[in-house]
């Protein structure tokens, strides 16, 4: 099966991923480790919920996550609900194996998603084997998160090297970042709550919709305080 494909009565077959009960990949070919296809077809913090506690440890996404053709609103719902599914799995610590193609602008399009798990084929920029290389050796868990606090938000961006840490109060932020979790058209929060996410890079915008780009953490590889 595949996500590209179509069943015969014509609609699109659900989305699917490979997946395995172990990060190891020699591990996976162990018998009972595969999990094969695993249908996605729900909403994302659902989906990665159940695959974590299937014991999901390693997925592979068949379908290529492709920023260059986003111009159609249904390309760009696929490509936005991938991407969100690869964040949210980069938040479980869950092994993704994914490829991205990028478009040519801007050029740093690569370091915005620098938090998440590096793909294994990067595609559509001149530079693009030097970007997967760097993506690969400056990555790690708790990259760029955002948690919640008792009435204000707070986020944490190491993407470009140094601690930009972002503390929000304001009611319409809170619901700003719940409406643009899993992408949403940018008129449908305040303008200027997006023009300040915006300039901080805290969301992408794929076609006609906008979405939240750092993950809520789920798992702390230091102590809170020093993340």
């Amino acid at each position: 099966m595949s996500t590209t494909t179509t069943a015969r009565s014509g609609t699109p077959a659900p989305p699917v991923v490979v997946a395995w009960r172990d990060y190891d990949p020699d591990a996976c070919g162990l018998p009972g480790m595969g999990l094969g296809e695993v249908e996605v077809a729900g909403p994302v913090a659902a989906e990665v919920e159940r695959l974590w506690e299937l014991g999901v440890r390693r997925v592979r996404l068949p379908r290529p996550v492709d920023l260059g053709a986003v111009g159609d609103p249904g390309a760009a719902a696929r490509a936005v609900r991938d991407l969100c599914l690869v964040r949210d799995l980069t938040a479980r610590a869950v092994f993704t194996e994914w490829r991205l193609r990028l478009a040519p602008e801007p050029a740093d399009a690569w370091q915005v998603l620098s938090h998440l798990q590096p793909p294994r084929e990067l595609t559509g920029t001149a530079d693009a084997a030097e970007a997967l290389s760097r993506w690969r050796a400056g990555h790690y868990l708790c990259k760029c998160l955002w948690r919640q606090g008792p009435g204000f938000v707070q986020i944490r961006d190491r993407r470009w090297g140094d601690l930009r840490r972002f503390t929000a109060d304001e009611p319409e932020y809170r619901q700003a970042i719940e409406v643009l979790s899993y992408g949403a058209p940018a008129d449908t929060v305040p303008a200027p709550v997006l023009a300040d996410f915006r300039e901080e890079r805290l969301v992408a915008d794929v076609g006609p919709l906008a979405w939240w780009l750092p993950y809520r953490v789920r798992r702390w590889i230091q102590e809170a305080m020093t993340v």
